[in-house]
């Protein structure tokens, strides 16, 4: 019974069942219109029952035979029309399953032959839209991809749907944060919680106001310029795009210019102070005596001469940084260059009471490729530093010697000295333009210029190689020169 009823259900479901059904309502319609207008006409018109009787039984016969020619024709015109419309439907499937190439391969010319065309022109402009699609995707992921900046886009839940690789990066660094930045926004309202915390508070005033916004972020010791944008559907916001670039680097260089300006206005302003009040003073004729004229002139004199250096200092670095200073290499023995410094300021250090010791070898620290001149001026600038720094009484030493560092051989250079000391905070600055330390580098009487420590090492960069600085406040401080013997190694 089950069976049957299965049977039954595809057959009525099925466009043969359904057209069979049809033509034989209408054959069972027409058969009984005819057998109740003419059966109860047959007594009459044949008055013997036998033929009467024969009549009806050929009526019957007829209307079954009518009935079995109007199923054959019926299941022979419906499989017809069956079968190409199976076809569309395996075809419909087969593009539903991705398969945008399917083509159907009907050539009649009735009305389902030109479904079939329509169906096949369909399905190419299908093939060739989604062909357009998947290469302006590719073309997209492939900007994205090697795109430098981070980009992530949200949906409107907060939820994460594209990014590029450093964006999931970065998404995956600010994924800790949750700890670190609750405290900050434990009384807002914010309830994106897949939002990174740094861009939760952007991300929802661009969601609210639809226009975009920018700010920069700060995280830990980075600092971060985020652009987003709402993503916008019908007047709807549907989510946001942030683009995000790591620009520690540009906010350090501009803090370092500001930091720049100011020094320099600072540095400038004292002797032009200086020269300006002094020169008035002469011009004004208040001098009291031939001495005191003097002394100013002397003043006017040692200031300009520091204008100069610091004039000169700044032209320096400035060339040393845009690459445009030039350097004659050659073979060369240090130790001379040592010697000729340490009698360079014997004088100026006995003047001072301070003791000069220089401790290089016998055999010679030669360097392959070096320029004299600059190794030189990067010695001065140390001894100077160190002779302005240590007071009366106390040492200085220089000492060179050969060492290896990872099987490659350097020229050490060590300058030490027994003065005031830097603080541990201020140590990682001291090459830094125009740095002085509170405790240990206040402008005095043969004040430098503040830029003598940032020379030295570009010229030791400039040589290839590394200088270290070691203090300790009221112990003193070492630098020391690592030069590597060849140029090239």
């Amino acid at each position: 019974m089950r069976l049957f009823q299965r049977l039954t259900r595809m057959l009525w479901n099925s466009v043969v069942g359904k057209l069979w059904a049809t033509i034989m309502l209408l054959v069972a319609v027409v058969l009984i219109i005819l057998g109740v207008f003419l059966l109860q006409y047959i007594d009459i018109w044949f008055n013997n029952r036998d033929d009467a009787h024969d009549i009806k039984i050929l009526f019957i016969v007829v209307a079954i035979i009518g009935f079995l020619l109007s199923t054959f024709f019926a299941f022979f015109l419906s499989a017809k029309i069956q079968q190409p419309l199976l076809q569309l439907k395996n075809a419909a499937d087969s593009v539903s399953q991705g398969n945008y190439s399917t083509r159907v391969d009907i050539r009649s010319t009735d009305e389902i032959g030109e479904l079939a065309k329509t169906f096949n022109h369909m399905t190419e402009q299908l093939d060739k839209l989604i062909h357009d699609l998947n290469h302006e995707k590719n073309h997209l992921t492939s900007i994205l991809r090697s795109m430098g900046d981070s980009v992530i886009t949200f949906d409107a839940a907060g939820q994460v749907i594209l990014t590029n690789p450093s964006g999931h990066l970065l998404i995956n660094q600010w994924s800790g944060l949750k700890v670190d930045w609750q405290d900050d926004l434990s009384g807002s309202s914010l309830t994106f919680e897949s939002v990174p915390m740094p861009l939760r508070e952007l991300y929802q005033t661009v969601i609210e106001k639809g226009h975009d916004l920018s700010e920069k972020v700060h995280v830990h010791t980075n600092v971060w310029s985020v652009v987003m944008a709402p993503l916008q559907s019908n007047g709807v916001v549907r989510g946001a795009v942030a683009v995000i670039r790591n620009v520690t680097e540009e906010h350090k260089l501009e803090k370092l210019r500001r930091d720049f300006v100011a020094n320099i206005s600072h540095e400038i302003r004292t002797p032009l102070s200086m020269l300006q009040g002094y020169s008035e003073a002469l011009l004004d004729d208040i001098v009291a005596s031939p001495e005191e004229g003097k002394e100013l002139v002397q003043v006017i004199h040692d200031e300009s001469l520091r204008m100069g250096r610091l004039v000169n200092d700044f032209l320096d670095i400035a060339r040393m940084e845009a690459g445009h200073v030039e350097m004659n290499f050659h073979e060369i023995d240090l130790r001379h260059v040592v010697k000729r410094v340490h009698r360079k300021f014997q004088v100026y250090a006995k003047e001072r009471g301070v003791r000069m010791h220089v401790e290089i070898p016998d055999e010679p620290l030669t360097m392959l490729e070096a320029d004299e001149d600059r190794l030189e001026q990067v010695l001065t600038n140390l001894l100077d530093n160190a002779l302005r720094h240590t007071p009366a009484g106390k040492s200085i030493t220089i000492a060179g010697q050969n060492a290896n560092v990872n099987g490659e051989s350097f020229i050490q250079i060590t300058v030490r000295d027994e003065g005031q000391g830097i603080p541990v905070e201020d140590v990682p600055y001291v090459f830094e333009r125009f740095y002085k330390a509170d405790k240990a580098r206040k402008r005095g009487a043969s004040s430098g210029t503040g830029l003598g420590l940032a020379i030295v090492k570009n010229l030791i960069d400039l040589h290839k190689g590394r200088i270290v600085v070691e203090s300790a406040v009221g112990v003193g401080t070492s630098f020391t020169l690592l030069l590597p013997v060849d140029y090239h190694q």
